[in-house]
């Protein structure tokens, strides 16, 4: 059975798309940059994703494009890329601070230059300000220090809203292999457990299954800590009557949904049950409204108000969805703010979370918009599952 990867020929796809969009913003040249945890931007165009460093990549107008990495990627970079041009920066280094003395490293002006970037007043697109730190705001403000630094973060929001299929089926791959770690845990969760023992299982099958990493870090909670929205799993043991909350995802190519689910230690009884159920309902509910043409700030105002009738606007913390794709988190997020309609292609997490006195609960799977309403990227995750 072969691999499923984003084809080489699509890399150069997106390049030409972001240029055509990098020419209608009026920008000279566009930087997109990513740190190990946060990848997506740069690995979007180069199919590099860096341990420790940093990295950027740089297109023209012309959708010609440089990778740019620390000083200790280079080799790596040129092996696993997808982009010919490694320019080394020391902008890019890790976090360590090293000087790097002995080596000669290239500068923003020596990128642009490259990529036949002309003149000192120009204007530089920045997509990915969050994941641009000061050493690479400063390092192009030194070799630019006329050019005028604009954010087009929503250069890559465009970019990345509409999926390939090939991207499609990353994801959908990606669920398959979780939804196996998702029933190990399942096989295995019993009483005096930890929760890291469970992650520990979860890991040991998606890695053999075929997964390139954890889409997130992935977590089991008990109990006091499924109230955590976003967390870490700990060494909290599985009690008699727990309520866990399991969130499991496997990254492949980059691409990472997830799949998450509560999970009783016993008999689903009073509070326990209600909000279970209710936000069962709800995320049911949600997944019966995406379809093309539909505002996404409709569903959420639906959602959020579903919440207040049924006596649950204390439980209501976020919701109803939020984009997913190289990241299981990223935009657009689906807000009763929101300014968009959905589209075919488009990917989500339907993510229904609410918190009772002393839990919190979880519905969450992946889902992409089709022309005839949605489908499903893993299966149907809906069974309560009661563990005596």
């Amino acid at each position: 059975m072969s691999r499923v990867v984003i084809p080489d020929r699509e890399y150069k796809e997106r390049a030409q798309r972001a240029a055509k969009l990098i020419r209608e913003r009026g920008l000279d040249v566009l930087v997109v940059n990513g740190t190990e945890s946060d990848y997506a931007n740069p690995r979007y165009f180069s199919g590099f994703w860096p341990v420790f460093e940093r990295s950027g990549v740089a297109i023209n107008p012309a959708g010609e494009t440089v990778l740019m990495v620390g000083p200790e990627s280079d080799i790596f970079a040129a092996d696993v890329g997808k982009i010919k041009d490694v320019f080394v920066m020391l902008d890019y280094r890790e976090s360590a601070d090293p000087a790097y003395p002995h080596i000669k490293t290239k500068t923003f002006r020596d990128v642009f230059e490259h990529l036949r970037v002309k003149g000192d007043k120009i204007r530089i697109g920045v997509a990915s300000i969050l994941d641009t730190n000061v050493v690479i705001w400063q390092g192009l403000q030194k070799a630019y220090p006329e050019a005028e630094l604009v954010d087009a973060g929503d250069i890559m929001v465009a970019l990345r809203s509409d999926k390939s299929e090939a991207e499609i089926a990353c994801l959908r791959e990606a669920a398959r292999i979780t939804k196996l770690a998702t029933e190990a845990v399942i096989a295995a969760i019993r009483p005096g457990m930890t929760e890291l023992q469970l992650v520990g299982i979860a890991q040991q099958t998606i890695y053999a299954n075929g997964a390139e990493y954890e889409g997130l870090p992935m977590y089991c909670f008990s109990q006091a800590s499924t109230k955590h929205a976003i967390s870490r799993s700990g060494y909290r043991q599985i009690q008699a009557g727990d309520i866990v909350q399991l969130n499991l995802s496997a990254k492949i190519d980059g691409y990472s949904p997830s799949i998450g689910m509560p999970i009783s230690m016993g008999k689903l009884v009073g509070e326990k049950r209600r909000l279970v159920e209710f936000l069962w309902d709800m995320h049911k509910w949600t997944t019966e409204q995406l379809a093309p043409g539909v505002p996404a700030a409709k569903i959420a105002r639906e959602y959020e108000e579903r919440f207040k009738a049924a006596g649950y606007g204390s439980a209501y913390v976020y919701g109803p969805c939020h984009g997913l794709g190289m990241i299981e988190v990223e935009a657009p997020w689906m807000e009763t703010s929101s300014t968009y309609e959905l589209r075919p292609n488009m990917t989500f997490q339907v993510d229904t979370f609410g918190m009772g006195s002393d839990f919190g609960v979880r519905w969450e799977k992946p889902v992409c918009i089709r022309e005839g309403g949605v489908e499903l990227l893993s299966p149907e995750i809906g069974h309560i599952y009661e563990i005596e």
